[in-house]
């Protein structure tokens, strides 16, 4: 760079003193002068709001009628140095030139704020400076609704119908407001609740309803201080009794319990008949209290409990219903009820009695190849997919523990599950249940789950299976950055991801 400033300057001189106009190229490799004045620099920006792990990009606007030879972008805390030598890449300076300069942040950048300083250099050796400031407070993570309605919420028709809203969002830097939206609800109007900047808010509405018979479409919006917004909407419907398709035993005492979860709070149970329904539950303590639930987000709308009149029924009120209390521990609950006229039953269930889907005792011998018996591995189960411990691999998963007092439940050890994934996208898991395998045998002992993104029945799929379910991986989204523990149940063919408190 030196030799061709040099040129330039010298053959300028020797042009003027000899009255000689500037030729464009010399034979030396120099290029001319044509108006001796400074780059112009416009830069996109001046500050870059971003996070670690994050990529920024640098973008500018350069023009010089002389030609821009480099431009060069510094910052030593960020251990960046970088010249762009446009002659080289091009084979001549530039008159004009858009930067767009790509540049990672590392995963584990502790500090704060940084200037990069951006020097742009024409082929007369002059320069201009501009910083751009690069400041570790960026928001790209949406508003998250971590309490709310599932889509479909159902009200029981009432001489006073109401409906019991209740929210709770989070950002990770600050919330600006929320916006509740129920059209059609004469006396409702839209309402906007501020957030103040808090990094959550809690929201309980107690909305009064026509008395009749209806659909409301429900819109919730929340909005960060940066302009990001998510949009929750679900449909309420008024209604008599219903014949719930889906019904939930939750053993759980607060509804932020219910939506800690990333999957299996409340518990699925089973719709054997026109407003019957049955389901197990095993008991590890005595004095656990349940509820039976048809929407898995909240207690309310309805609830189904003992009738305080009348403890041999049940009651839907929320407000009165009192817990099924289980005073037995380390049995397996049966429950079979009718919601139409309020009928229960409960039977217990030793777990010697309990059905056991496992091929084999956990910890004997496990012939990874039959024709070699001197392949031999302890039998074990445990998660097979992308949850820390585990890659896809049968011969890598996240292990589970045995229960000393009931061989049906298992545990994994706790990990931590990040919400976002380093581009920013929501975490999505994606896993089955199988048994420890070197490099095979992917039916022999697995369980399968019956949706994908909201997986509430693990389906038994090993070589005694019949039917073989259908080859669906568990993919729900991990809501919340946190330390969970896997549940699995092989006798209820349940599982659930909770977190570690």
């Amino acid at each position: 760079m030196r030799k061709r400033f040099f040129n330039v300057s010298l053959w300028t001189l020797l042009s003027l003193a000899m009255g000689v106009g500037v030729a464009s190229c010399g034979d030396d490799g120099g290029w001319a002068d044509v108006d001796g004045q400074d780059p112009s620099m416009v830069m996109a920006t001046e500050h870059i709001q971003t996070g670690a792990g994050r990529t920024i990009v640098i973008k500018g606007n350069l023009e010089d009628k002389d030609g821009i030879a480099s431009v060069n972008l510094k910052c030593a805390d960020l251990n960046l140095n970088k010249t762009i030598d446009l002659i080289e890449i091009y084979g001549e300076p530039q008159k004009s030139y858009e930067l767009d300069y790509k540049f990672p942040i590392q995963k584990d950048e502790i500090g704060e704020q940084f200037t990069i300083t951006v020097t742009t250099t024409d082929v007369g050796g002059r320069s201009v400076k501009r910083d751009v400031l690069v400041t570790m407070d960026g928001d790209f993570e949406n508003p998250v609704f971590v309490v709310a309605p599932g889509s479909e919420v159902t009200v029981l028709l009432k001489s006073e119908t109401k409906f019991k809203l209740n929210l709770s969002i989070s950002d990770d830097r600050a919330l600006d407001y929320i916006t509740i939206e129920i059209p059609n609800v004469e006396g409702f109007q839209p309402k906007r609740v501020e957030a103040n900047g808090n990094k959550t808010l809690d929201i309980k509405e107690v909305v009064s309803l026509p008395s009749v018979l209806n659909v409301y479409d429900i819109v919730l919006t929340a909005y960060d201080k940066s302009g990001n917004s998510t949009i929750k909407t679900f449909t309420l419907t008024v209604s008599e009794l219903k014949d719930f398709e889906k019904m939930y035993l939750s053993d759980v005492a607060s509804v932020e319990d219910l939506n800690s979860d990333v999957f299996g709070v409340p518990m699925r149970i089973n719709h054997v008949g026109a407003y019957e329904y049955e389901g197990e539950y095993y008991n590890a303590k005595a004095g656990t209290e349940i509820f039976f639930l048809p929407q898995k987000s909240d207690f309310s709308p309805i609830c189904f409990g003992l009738d305080p009149d009348d403890s041999s029924k049940l009651t839907d009120d929320p407000e009165v219903a009192k817990p099924i209390v289980l005073d037995k521990a380390n049995v397996y609950y049966k429950f079979k009820f009718n919601t139409m006229n309020s009928t229960y039953s409960i039977s217990t269930l030793s777990v010697n009695e309990a059905k056991n889907h496992l091929p084999q005792a956990i910890g004997s011998d496990f012939y990874l190849d039959k024709g070699q018996p001197q392949f031999i591995v302890p039998f074990q189960i445990g998660v097979l997919g992308n949850l820390p411990g585990c890659n896809g691999n049968p011969g890598q998963i996240l292990l589970f523990t045995q229960d000393k007092t009931n061989p049906h439940l298992f545990y994994s050890e706790p990990v931590y599950l990040d919400a976002f994934e380093e581009d920013g996208k929501p975490h999505k898991l994606n896993f089955i249940i199988h048994n420890k395998h070197d490099w095979g045998w992917w039916d022999y002992c697995l369980w399968r789950v019956d949706n994908a993104d909201d997986p509430e029945i693990f389906l038994y799929g090993g070589n005694d299976a019949d039917p073989k379910p259908k080859d669906i991986w568990g993919k729900p989204v991990v809501k919340k950055s946190g330390t969970y523990k896997f549940w699995f149940d092989a006798h209820l063919e349940r599982g659930k991801l909770v977190p570690v408190k």
